[in-house]
């Protein structure tokens, strides 16, 4: 059974995002908005009740912001991150989204494992571009990447 398959996503509500905002600082990513109740959060454990990690959607019409992707340090390195991302891509699929962004400093291998390429700034959607983690990664220190979903 794939590790997707084996991932159980409980949304967050606003206040219920203390665990991702400490995961995530502790990770080194931007955790400044998580409380923002426009954005879409989840917490990942497996059915044996493991905690997984967390990851989050922003929707913006047809497009969507892949972020906050964090693997807990006990289940690094067992295909985790990558069922994460699959279950987060399935959601953007049912929100219609045809194409999901991304902004990384580190793991632009990993998103180009998962389908993710490359590509510039001035080729994101501008709802997307003013989206706070386009903001909070500089240009100079990161990457753009988007993945097709049609």
């Amino acid at each position: 059974m794939s590790a997707a398959l084996r991932l159980l996503a409980t949304p967050l509500a606003p206040w219920e995002r203390d665990g991702l905002r400490a995961a995530l600082n502790r990770a080194g990513l931007p955790a400044d908005d998580v409380a923002d109740p426009r954005l879409s959060f989840w917490r990942f454990e497996t059915y044996e009740d493991v905690p997984v990690g967390f990851g989050g959607l922003e929707i913006h019409d047809s497009d969507a912001v892949l972020r906050s992707i964090v693997t807990l340090p006990p289940v690094r390195q067992l295909g985790m991150g990558g069922a994460i991302v699959a279950k987060l891509e399935d959601e953007a699929r049912a929100h219609n989204c045809r194409a999901i962004y991304l902004v990384t400093t580190s793991e632009e291998e990993f998103f180009a494992d998962h389908g993710y390429v490359s590509c510039k700034r001035g080729e994101v959607p501008a709802a997307v571009r003013a989206s706070g983690e386009f903001a909070a990664l500089p240009a100079s220190a990161s990457v753009v990447m988007v993945k097709r979903l049609t």
